[in-house]
């Protein structure tokens, strides 16, 4: 096994995705998944801390990006739509990952361990988007509301274009987000 080959990153993903699929994601090890990318165990640590973070490399430059977009963003426009665009832009390098995209979803969504990982990913995600929200305008209202329902409209998002991974990702965020609002409109009691 060779210790520099290219790729390492992209080759313990594409394994660990293959056999997830194949066997299901409790039953493949760290080692299964070095093996079947010409590794080994110690090279996989190098750059995964366990089995479930091939699913979520990536989401600390995702963190990064959406937040830089907020910080960059007009103070004029509503909390609300610099959250949405700050992940719809964020959104597009998902292009990288089209391949996978709809498998990833499903192997997350067949596991309990996945789902509260998701869940983490995602809240940790939330405070990124409060925290530049906050500190792009420090009088912004409902903050934390914002942040989530951004991200809720994101995971809806990523879902919806895992089914069609060469759409267009920010249009899935614009067409959640209008969901979003028309349920919220609709759920509303009438004026009296």
């Amino acid at each position: 096994m060779s210790r520099w080959e290219p790729n390492t990153v992209e080759r313990l993903q594409d394994a660990a995705m293959t056999l997830f699929h194949e066997r299901g994601y409790s039953n493949v090890t760290i080692a299964d998944i070095a093996e079947h990318a010409g590794l080994t165990k110690r090279t996989f640590f190098n750059h995964f801390p366990d089995k479930r973070e091939v699913l979520f490399a990536g989401s600390s430059a995702l963190e990064e990006r959406v937040e830089g977009y907020i910080l960059a963003s007009d103070r004029e426009q509503r909390a609300i739509d610099v959250a949405i665009s700050a992940l719809a832009a964020a959104g597009q390098t998902l292009s990288r990952y089209s391949e996978g995209a709809r498998l990833r979803r499903d192997v997350i969504d067949s596991s309990p361990e996945l789902q509260e990982r998701s869940l983490i990913k995602l809240a940790s995600l939330a405070r990124v988007i409060t925290a530049g929200l906050v500190a792009r305008d420090p009088e912004v209202r409902g903050a934390t509301l914002v942040a989530e329902s951004a991200v809720t409209v994101f995971g809806a998002a990523y879902s919806a274009w895992a089914d069609s991974p060469t759409s267009d990702f920010p249009e899935h965020m614009d067409n959640v987000l209008a969901e979003l609002r028309t349920a919220i409109v609709a759920a509303s009691p009438a004026p009296r």
